[in-house]
């Protein structure tokens, strides 16, 4: 009996996925507007229910199996590959004026949105830049959408570049680091509302380990190896 009581134990934690602390106040506002929408009408109350259930899912911050090998970069955050190319990395990283390749993950408002940190290290530079919110799957929004740039610096010195940005229905980005704090591959660190996208820009010489239009799975696809001298990979969607 007592197997058994564990075993539906399991189950109810694999349904019940934990949820993100930023996300209970979102969820009771929608909960409350429900409630009253119900009391003027049971359809606009279905309605508010569903918008409830929808954001209790948009909030969910599920455990990940995370990769812990020295040199491998792991992806910070749920969606698809949108572009993987090289440019100069944005100004207030302090990355310097050449160009880096850069791996854009665009995660739309179905994707788990609790970013992790990509790779062992101490952060070493923060910066938060105000801007506008074009739609986060655009190039320009590199650049021009509001944004937390984040620097980090591995123990054997090379420095990766991390960026939350905002997006079209994303407005508000949340990052819990500290200047000089250090932190281990696969950890939380913030999370974007509602849809965004993450830039990480690798160090010259690393070369992606993914593809333009796979899903990468935050803490756990890996998106690079500073130990790999493979050639990137190519692909074909089916």
């Amino acid at each position: 009996m007592k197997s058994e009581d564990n075993h539906l134990l399991e189950t109810i934690k694999s349904v019940l996925v934990p949820i993100h602390p930023a996300g209970w106040m979102f969820i009771t506002i929608f909960a409350v507007v429900s409630l009253l929408l119900s009391l003027l009408c049971s359809f606009l109350g279905w309605l508010g229910l569903i918008a409830t259930a929808w954001c209790t899912y948009f909030f969910r911050n599920p455990p990940r199996t995370t990769p812990t090998r020295a040199g491998l970069v792991i992806s910070p955050a749920d969606g698809v590959v949108q572009k993987i190319h090289t440019c100069v990395p944005p100004a207030e990283l302090g990355l310097g004026n050449e160009e880096r390749t850069r791996i854009s993950i665009f995660m739309n408002v179905f994707n788990v949105h609790v970013n992790r940190i990509p790779i062992e290290g101490t952060i070493t530079k923060l910066h938060y830049q105000t801007g506008k919110f074009f739609n986060a799957s655009l190039d320009k929004a590199s650049e021009e959408n509001e944004r937390q740039s984040i620097r980090i610096t591995t123990p054997d010195g090379k420095q990766f570049g991390v960026v939350q940005i905002a997006g079209l229905v994303a407005r508000r980005i949340l990052c819990d680091l500290k200047d000089n704090q250090s932190v281990k591959t696969g950890e939380r660190f913030g999370i974007i509302r509602f849809g965004s996208r993450l830039d990480v820009y690798l160090p010259q010489g690393v070369i992606p380990a993914v593809i333009v239009g796979q899903v990468s799975i935050g803490g756990e696809t890996i998106l690079a190896d500073t130990q790999s001298t493979q050639p990137q990979p190519i692909g074909t969607t089916h």
